[in-house]
């Protein structure tokens, strides 16, 4: 699909505005609830209480549980009766954390885990590449996963496969990925390495697609940390800001082959599920596990501002209430603008920093207490670039984020 056909599906579903459902990756039917001895449902158990101790990269305030804000006077109150057990509000440009909610939680990220894996992959395999899928790549995709449609013993490009990654968070397109990438071991690795460099040092990886598994953790930290760096390659912006496409069905001997249609499942974007779309919204991820809840980051533009929001597992509302919290968390920050003093920052990668303070983070990933491109040549000044999604093709097409490294003392896990 060439860049200009992909534009024009964006405008499209901006315009048209189609509802489309969005299914848990893997999510089992829960059971109702046992009654009691008078006959009244059991109390729903308490939520689980973020560890007094987490990791301080990016800031000391950010390894305190709670909700961190600095408001100075004029400055907006935070929105009532946000539920997500981890949330932060980041600025896209200068790295700087407006407000946070135990932003180093580790918890299960669903199918947010894809951004890593995009911004690990995307740059070795070229997107004109075309593969024919094995049934062995197929073998192995987790029941219940969210699919796009790939079939065994037919051809897609890596571009056709991407676009199943972001829009329709495919499993299937995932596992035929990391067969070309040298196979799911090999992509795990590379993801887990990439983590570090990035120094997204809360998250370990189980499975390349964020399918549930014990111990596949992230924060709300890190995926904003993974979100910024993806969003620094210009194929990973097109596929995150693509609202609708075409995607390879059957072909058949002798004819042309079948194309349907696939739409993001980012509900920001699309206005599915009867919310309204976000105006500026850019991408770039969203999830929705049996152990993860619901998960979602977000980048999104406002005048000259440009924002990153990630919310983890609300603990009410439904699968609407991720988004309700981040749209309402980019109206504070935008608001919030210049009347707040940061919290703590995103770090740059190990390798991209080159102030002389402090000392590299520090890896926590066997610490008990937890709970259940172009990277690394970027310096001060770096130009980057978010493409804008299907509101922000209307409000004036793409959007560039000239990115500051910070230059403080890099943060070190408590």
């Amino acid at each position: 699909m060439s860049a200009k056909k992909t534009a024009l599906t964006v405008l499209s579903a901006a315009l048209l505005v189609p509802a489309v459902l969005v299914s848990p990756a893997h999510a089992a039917p829960t059971p109702p609830p046992a009654a009691d001895g008078k006959g009244q449902p059991p109390k729903a158990p308490a939520a689980p209480a973020p560890p007094a101790s987490m990791s301080t990269v990016g800031g000391a305030s950010l390894g305190q549980p709670g909700t961190q804000v600095n408001l100075l006077p004029g400055a907006p109150a935070l929105p009532a009766n946000l539920t997500g057990r981890s949330w932060i509000v980041a600025d896209a440009e200068t790295g700087e954390v407006l407000a946070s909610h135990n932003a180093h939680w580790r918890l299960p990220p669903a199918s947010t885990m894809k951004m890593l894996f995009a911004d690990t992959v995307l740059p070795s395999l070229p997107k004109d590449q075309v593969h024919r899928v094995s049934e062995q790549e197929m073998s192995d995709v987790g029941a219940g996963s969210s699919l796009v449609g790939v079939k065994e013993d037919m051809e897609y490009s890596v571009h056709d496969l991407w676009l199943g990654v972001f829009l329709r968070s495919g499993n299937d397109a995932v596992h035929v990925l990391s067969a070309m990438n040298g196979g799911i071991d090999k992509t795990v690795r590379d993801m887990q390495a990439h983590a570090e460099e990035l120094q997204a040092l809360d998250t370990h990886v189980i499975s390349p697609d964020g399918y549930d598994a014990p111990e596949q953790v992230s924060s709300a930290y890190d995926l904003t940390l993974i979100a910024r760096s993806g969003l620094q390659k210009q194929d990973f912006r097109e596929y995150c800001g693509t609202a609708e496409a075409k995607f390879p069905g059957r072909q058949e001997s002798g004819k042309p082959r079948e194309y349907f249609e696939i739409q993001n499942t980012n509900r920001l974007m699309t206005g599915a599920g009867g919310l309204s779309p976000y105006k500026g919204i850019a991408g770039v991820k969203n999830g929705n596990t049996t152990m993860a809840g619901s998960t979602f980051t977000g980048a999104a533009q406002r005048g000259d501002k440009k924002l990153l929001v990630t919310v983890m597992n609300p603990d009410t509302g439904g699968v609407n209430s991720v988004y309700e919290e981040t749209a309402e968390l980019f109206d504070w920050g935008f608001a919030a603008a210049g009347k707040v003093k940061p919290v703590g920052e995103l770090v740059p990668p190990k390798s991209a920093d080159t102030t002389s303070l402090g000392s590299p983070a520090q890896s926590h990933e066997n610490d008990a207490s937890a709970s259940g491109d172009d990277s690394g040549s970027s310096g001060v000044g770096t130009a980057v670039g978010i493409a804008g999604g299907a509101l922000a093709v209307l409000a004036g097409g793409a959007f560039v984020v000239n990115r500051r490294w910070p230059r403080g003392r890099r943060g070190q896990r408590s």
